[in-house]
């Protein structure tokens, strides 16, 4: 089975330190993507990237190694890949001796074959300076005099537009985003950016929206579908980019990005939060 529930999230689990590329659990992303009507072909475009910052091996001689890892995974894959049977995945070469191509060309093959599509693999030394912190750029929602009180589910209908005036080309931001992981209840922290071109978004209704996240239950990949989704049904933008960039856990962060432009990929960026 190939659902959350059978996963190694929530379970005891023996941490291997030998390659096992079994490890590795796809959770199909069909069934959730129909529940917020997204259907082929698909609306968007965009990739999940993943920064892995606890990957070691041994090289040939026995000496360990370390590397920062970035993994990205096309949204259009079937599958995507269950965070803790990764993380078990990589803590698997941690006693293997391994060259640095062998174990680039390792990692590629299997990530695509357990995402169903190529999965992009960059590996760089923790030194690079390529690893620098870099904000998100926007205007910040967070600072608008709102009372809340609604921390979910989310609720779409805090969205809309105006679109009786000129439309506008901005990027708004917020650091307020929280979800749950959907098996075992834990936080997810994230920071979510989004770049429109279209009538003027309500931004204390975004805010709002964005908020009633607090306490639903929904991977990471899910949760930024959903919001592409939500504003694109109750708001119309003509162009539309949603990224978050959710904290570290276990030594990896998955930060996705959905866009109507098939252009449109982010860069290398690490947040202070991450």
């Amino acid at each position: 089975m190939s659902t959350p529930e059978h996963s190694p999230l929530g379970k005891t689990t023996v941490y291997a330190d030998r390659y096992d590329p079994s490890l590795l659990f796809p959770i199909p992303r069909e069934q959730k993507r129909i529940e917020i009507g997204v259907h082929e072909p698909l609306p968007f475009a965009g990739t999940d990237i993943w920064n892995a910052y606890e990957l070691s091996w041994l090289d040939l001689r026995g000496k360990p190694r370390v590397a920062l890892a970035e993994f990205r995974v096309p949204a259009d894959s079937p599958s995507i890949i269950e965070s803790k049977s990764f993380k078990l995945y990589l803590n698997g070469f941690s006693q293997e001796r391994i060259e640095l191509p062998a174990l680039q060309e390792t990692l590629a093959r299997d990530l695509s074959a357990a995402a169903g599509a190529p999965v992009t693999v960059t590996l760089s030394a923790p030194t690079d300076p390529g690893h620098a912190i870099v904000e998100l750029l926007g205007e910040s929602l967070d600072d608008l005099p709102l009372d809340i009180d609604d921390y979910g589910p989310p609720k779409a209908a805090y969205l809309s537009a105006n679109h009786d005036v000129a439309p506008v080309e901005e990027t708004l931001l917020s650091h307020l985003l929280r979800s749950n992981c959907p098996v075992t209840g834990q936080p997810d922290w994230g920071s979510v950016q989004i770049a429109y071109r279209g009538a003027p978004i309500d931004r204390a209704g975004l805010l709002r929206y964005l908020v009633s996240f607090r306490n639903h239950n929904e991977f990471h990949e899910q949760c930024v579908e959903r919001i592409f989704m939500d504003v694109m049904a109750h708001c119309a933008p003509a162009q539309l980019s949603v990224y978050a960039r959710y904290t570290r856990r276990g030594g990896l962060d998955i930060n996705p990005f959905r866009s109507t432009d098939p252009r449109a990929l982010p860069g290398v960026t690490r947040t202070a939060r991450q």
